[in-house]
């Protein structure tokens, strides 16, 4: 039967969204119907909505998201009506060259049909009132009272913990805290450099914490983030405006510079700083993006001495495995959330959401719906 729900619908790069109202058909067999509860507004949406992330529209952004159960198809497996689950957008075959080497974030079918702005199969589930096909943001589109994914997306993670907080891991806490934790190689002591301080690069300062970095150094432009920095695991704080990152990387290390740097801030001259404040054999994470058209340049010497630079989409993610255990983690006290949403809104005051993350004054808006 079919479900009509409200959705907030983008027809146009540099337009306001459009709260209308959607319909999505009878589910396939592996489909799952979700009821969002949270959705959390990304970087990731705002470049869509800016034209520099390019995707056919009209289509239902948001990628960040938590919620409940509400139908599953004749054939899903691993989730069952009820459960509360965390929404991921690495759906990926398990058989393909890459999925075979253990990189689902290079599976061919995910990158063959992201780009479509399709289900995971392929297709499209939700319509226009007009009849139009709509099309959904990282195999999820979780701006709307519904959404349907493929049964591997909705992951199954403890009641206890708050949808407004759990929608956060399906997205920027996985992001950082994973670049840390699974691919940072960060040793007991080590001193972790994070590169901007939204919501990533605050899960990376939490990350290094987690894996025992002795030092953390926090760099970003504003103020009140880096005291925010300080209150969830950093040891210092650097200005990027008004201090010289590479020397303060060099002050902490005897010279040295930093162990891992990782990078969150999206700007290309935070990237050409991740080469220049790192160690010899050090390691440099990426996780920040800039228009991918762009060129970045980078002196050469600073390429040089065994230093290794890896770019990160998702935090090497595994999210049977991983959203469970950081949802835990938030429960045990250890992983600090409530600390990165700084506004909740209604779906109704996503675009003025989308202004504020375009002005740099929040962390995390996150979309709550009753």
């Amino acid at each position: 039967m079919a479900l009509q729900y409200r959705a907030a619908v983008l027809h146009a790069a540099q337009t306001p969204l459009s709260i209308e109202t959607v319909t999505v058909a009878d589910l396939k067999p592996g489909d799952v119907l979700v009821r969002i509860r949270a959705a959390g507004l990304c970087h990731t949406d705002l470049e869509v909505i800016e034209g520099s992330l390019r995707y056919p529209l009209p289509m239902v952004l948001g990628h960040e998201a938590a919620g409940t159960v509400e139908r599953v198809g004749s054939a899903a497996r691993g989730v069952k009506p009820g459960d509360h689950v965390v929404l991921s957008w690495n759906p990926h075959c398990g058989h393909c060259f890459y999925c075979d080497r253990d990189a689902p974030i290079l599976c061919e079918q995910y990158l063959g049909e992201g780009p479509r702005g399709v289900s995971f199969d392929g297709g499209t589930r939700a319509r226009l009132a007009d009849g139009r096909s709509l099309q959904q943001l990282m195999f999820l589109g979780s701006f709307g009272e519904y959404c349907v994914v493929a049964d591997q997306q909705a992951i199954p993670v403890p009641n206890e913990i708050p949808f407004d907080r759990a929608c956060l891991i399906g997205c920027g806490v996985m992001t950082g805290v994973g670049a840390a934790l699974n691919l940072g190689a960060i040793a007991h002591g080590d001193t972790v450099m994070v590169i901007g301080c939204g919501a990533v690069g605050l899960a990376a300062v939490q990350g290094a914490r987690l894996a025992g970095a002795g030092s953390i150094i926090a760099v970003d432009i504003d103020p009140a983030k880096l005291v925010l920095a300080a209150r969830i695991g950093a040891t210092q704080g650097v200005d990027a405006s008004k201090d010289d990152v590479i020397a303060a990387a060099k002050r902490e290390t005897g010279g040295r510079g930093a162990d891992v740097v990782i990078e969150a801030a999206g700007h290309a001259s935070a990237l050409r700083v991740t080469a220049e404040a790192v160690r010899p054999g050090g390691q440099v994470i990426w996780l920040g993006k800039i228009d991918v058209n762009k060129d970045v340049s980078f002196r050469w010497g600073s390429l040089m001495q065994e230093k290794r630079i890896r770019r990160v989409s998702y935090g090497n993610a595994r999210p049977r495995r991983d959203f469970p255990r950081l949802a835990r983690a938030y429960l045990e006290g250890s992983l600090m959330l409530d600390e990165l949403i700084s506004r909740r809104i209604t779906l109704e005051g996503i675009n003025d959401g989308f202004a504020a993350l375009k002005r740099g004054g929040v962390i995390r808006s996150v979309i709550t719906f009753d």
